[in-house]
């Protein structure tokens, strides 16, 4: 196989047989139909420049190790993005598989789209919405066979040996509990593996990133925490404020993730986390997964965010805490980002993304645009850039795999 050959193939197998969403319903009849982005080459997204002795090493630790994203929307947006509200409505996403079938993934941490599920309210984060919008997802991904439900560190080995991708069901905040502890049980019977304490504003569990005050995790909160702990759900605090990040890795038996963020040592933006919280984070056995949606990973480096303003803060938190301590979570999706978070600026806390640093608004991010190339890029870059086999195993799946084996029940 020549090198041009070479870099257009597949870095793994999947079985994919051509499925899309919702095929097993008559498009039209059953359901309404919205023309979506494309999937894969939407827009001239670069990958790093490799020899073809690094691309065929590349390949070798896509085979040879688990590759797991701690953070993606493997969803597909709607073309027109003003059908946007009328989509959402609708609560039926359409999973990307074509894109995904590429992306060299053995596992995706998939936060569905929550934050904007609005089926039955226009504030989104209701019990009702949440419900709605993982059954209707995991009745799709039932009807096909290359992505599977993971509910144990084994399903997602298995899926690597079987050509499939373990989809763990997560949730990056828990407003839709209440007060009702028990319904992190009922979460955790429906598929749910990951759960948020906070999705930027406050809620019964303790504060959002974007709060004036945050008075850290309340009473309820560290019952919450402890439930999931009993129960094997991993508990995630990237939207949660730093004081109630703080008390949420102090109250947890368990190692924490913060799923996808940076440093805001590198930028001074709230949904960056400070190295204080990172530290505890690591000193806990937990692993930052560092974020690529658009406009939160920048530098003053690299006020333009791309890829390399990206890696920049995987190369300082690796620094500051250990390799062994970082992985990637992209928090991606197939689609016009920019232009979504354009149109869900307050649903999703645009602005407390925002950095108080001056910058410029990009189009797309330049290298990891989506979740077929995210990986495939990443390890690129970090083959480009000297790391060893045995960091890059770490980094893109070996870290998550060792603090779910402590935190799931199996």
């Amino acid at each position: 196989m020549s090198h041009t050959d070479l870099k257009d193939a597949p870095l793994q197998r999947k079985n994919y047989t051509g499925y899309k969403s919702f095929q097993y319903l008559e498009a039209g009849v059953d359901y309404k139909v919205f023309p979506l982005s494309p999937e894969l080459n939407r827009v001239p997204s670069r990958r790093p420049e490799v020899t073809p002795e690094q691309e065929a090493r590349v390949r070798r630790i896509f085979e040879q190790h688990p590759i797991i994203s701690l953070h993606d929307h493997c969803f597909v947006c709607p073309e027109n993005l003003e059908d946007i509200f009328e989509f959402r409505r609708h609560g039926r996403d359409f999973t990307g598989y074509e894109g995904l079938s590429v992306s060299g993934l053995d596992a995706v941490f998939d936060n569905l789209m929550n934050g904007t599920a609005m089926i039955t309210s226009r504030g989104g984060w209701k019990w009702d919405d949440i419900i709605y919008d993982l059954g209707m997802r995991l009745s799709d991904i039932a009807h096909q066979d290359m992505v599977k439900l993971a509910l144990t560190t084994e399903d997602i080995l298995s899926a690597k040996q079987n050509g499939q991708i373990a989809f763990v069901v997560s949730i990056e905040g828990a407003a839709m509990i209440e007060n009702e502890l028990d319904r992190l049980d009922i979460l955790y019977g429906l598929g749910v593996r990951c759960l948020g304490i906070a999705y930027s504003e406050g809620n019964q569990l303790g504060g959002g990133l974007k709060e004036p005050n945050d008075g850290g995790l309340t009473i309820f909160g560290r019952q919450a925490v402890r439930r999931m702990n009993k129960l094997g759900i991993a508990i995630d605090v990237s939207h949660s404020g730093d004081r109630t990040s703080l008390d949420t890795i102090e109250v947890s038996e368990k190692p924490v993730f913060i799923t996808h963020a940076g440093a805001r040592a590198l930028w001074n933006s709230n949904r960056l986390k400070p190295d204080d919280v990172i530290k505890a984070c690591a000193e806990k056995g937990g692993v930052i997964g560092i974020e690529a949606a658009p406009h939160t990973t920048l530098t003053q480096k690299h006020p333009r965010h791309n890829l390399d303003s990206f890696m920049e803060h995987f190369e300082y938190c690796a620094n500051l805490v250990g390799i062994e301590h970082v992985a990637f979570g992209p928090d991606v999706l197939f689609g016009d980002h920019v232009g979504l978070h354009h149109v869900f600026a307050n649903a999703l806390s645009i602005g407390a993304s925002r950095g108080q640093l001056a910058y410029e608004e990009v189009e797309y991010v330049d290298g990891i645009e989506n979740p077929a190339e995210a990986f495939p890029n990443i390890v690129r870059w970090l083959v480009k850039h000297g790391y060893s086999d045995e960091d890059i195993a770490k980094v893109v799946g070996g870290n998550i795999l060792r603090v779910l084996k402590e935190v799931w029940y199996k």
